[in-house]
């Protein structure tokens, strides 16, 4: 299954392994951006299946409200990814949960896996352990 995903994450390197990842599991990366007004332009202008946010962003922590926005108002599904999971601890209405970083490959391919085979409405038996999963 090949998803349209947008990666929104500030640190460079952590975004360009990302894509790598992503891109070899055929999945189409629209982009990678570092902050909440360039990916709030992106998600305007094109059609996101899965986005992966960090919550501290170039302009500050705004990755939670960015996310929530995403999820609830414009139907993108939503995986945060950060090194400070407490900060969603309680869940953010409109998505689907956190992957805590640092991270690997496969912890990647698996939560991107279950959190597209939920938005196709497809079974899933269960959540990879390193995906905490919101209510």
């Amino acid at each position: 299954m090949t998803a349209r995903i947008l990666i929104i994450e500030d640190e460079a390197l952590v975004a360009m392994e990302l894509r790598f990842v992503l891109e070899d599991l055929g999945h189409d990366v629209i982009g990678t951006v570092a902050d909440a007004r360039a990916a709030r332009a992106m998600a305007a202008e094109t059609d996101i299946d899965l986005a992966l946010v960090d919550i501290h962003l170039q302009d500050g922590p705004t990755g939670i409200e960015l996310g929530r926005e995403l999820g609830q108002e414009q139907g993108v599904t939503v995986l945060f990814m950060t090194a400070n999971p407490g900060m969603v601890r309680d869940g953010v209405a409109g998505t689907i949960g956190v992957l805590t970083k640092p991270t690997d490959e496969r912890a990647v391919q698996t939560a991107v896996d279950y959190a597209l085979r939920r938005r196709q409405g497809r079974p899933v038996e269960y959540a990879p352990p390193e995906l905490q999963l919101f209510a």
